[in-house]
């Protein structure tokens, strides 16, 4: 399958993250980034300004443990935030807020999706190959993956008795429009979901963290109402069926690192870092 331009230009900016992660301590100027990527100066400042809406110096301290810490003990409300609240923003909506949850019946739950039918197919995305999974309620399985076949596999391991085909349906489309950098015309998406109570209340406290913000995994518990259960909340964010939908990706430890993401620490630094400069791009406009 050829590659997209958005996919290839993904594939350089997390090529670059990972080339400044691993050399922040010498801090790599723009010239030894963009050589790193096999681009000029000039075109990768380009490609960064297109793709992130901010330029690649600002982009990296998006994805800085320093940063992190900011956003994760940031309570007071900002500009953008009251300006959207207002009703004045029609250009960066929390687009969480359009995603619902229904959790599986008991018995759908207990036999292994016996009676459903779930189709599925495989999209390109600026973040790389997604596979995307549907019953007649909602979307159930949205996921990261080059390699086809894995996606499947633990699709089905999560569904075995269920029927599975092959196939495009509308709401799949509804998701991937949440791929396209732009919240401002999305459509509502239901979720049809397979979880424990407990799995589905951290679900649900994922959807509430704003775009551009983080929240640690203690937050979460407390949030939930489990102050002690810290830890059995970052399994169930690890066990997250919808990538970026349900947004486990804001969801880091307490003191600033970034922990983990089943999807990859690179995808993970790119979501953080295109979300903030998202954000703090619209609060300039505003401005």
């Amino acid at each position: 399958m050829e590659k997209s331009q958005e996919l290839i230009n993904y594939e350089r900016i997390a090529s670059a993250i990972t080339f400044v992660q691993q050399n922040f301590k010498s801090q790599p100027s723009l010239s030894q980034i963009a050589e790193h990527v096999h681009l000029s100066p000039e075109h990768f400042q380009r490609l960064f300004q297109e793709w992130a809406g901010t330029s690649p110096k600002k982009f990296l301290q998006y994805t800085s443990i320093q940063y992190a810490k900011s956003l994760l003990s940031k309570t007071e409300q900002t500009l953008f935030q009251a300006t959207f609240q207002t009703g004045l923003s029609s250009t960066s909506r929390l687009h969480d807020l359009f995603v619902k949850i229904e959790g599986m019946s008991p018995a759908e739950y207990k036999n292994g999706g016996r009676n459903l039918k779930i189709c599925y197919a495989h999209y390109s995305t600026f973040l790389g190959q997604i596979v995307i999974a549907s019953t007649e309620k909602g979307i159930c399985y949205v996921a990261f993956d080059n390699e086809e076949q894995g996606s499947l596999q633990e699709l089905i391991k999560k569904f075995p008795n269920a029927l599975f085909s092959e196939e495009e349906r509308q709401e799949h489309r509804s998701v991937l429009s949440f791929f396209e950098k732009n919240w401002s015309n999305i459509q509502e998406v239901k979720l049809h979901l397979r979880g424990t109570d407990f799995q589905l209340k951290v679900w649900e406290a994922l959807l509430k963290i704003p775009t551009g913000q983080l929240n640690s995994y203690q937050q979460i518990a407390t949030q939930i109402g489990q102050e002690k259960a810290s830890r059995a909340v970052g399994t169930a964010i690890g066990s997250n069926p919808i990538a970026f939908l349900i947004p486990c990706h804001r969801v880091i430890q307490t003191s600033g690192l970034l922990g983990g993401y089943r999807w990859g620490m690179i995808r993970k630094s790119v979501l953080i870092a295109l979300e903030s400069a998202q954000l703090n791009k619209a609060a300039d406009e505003i401005i």
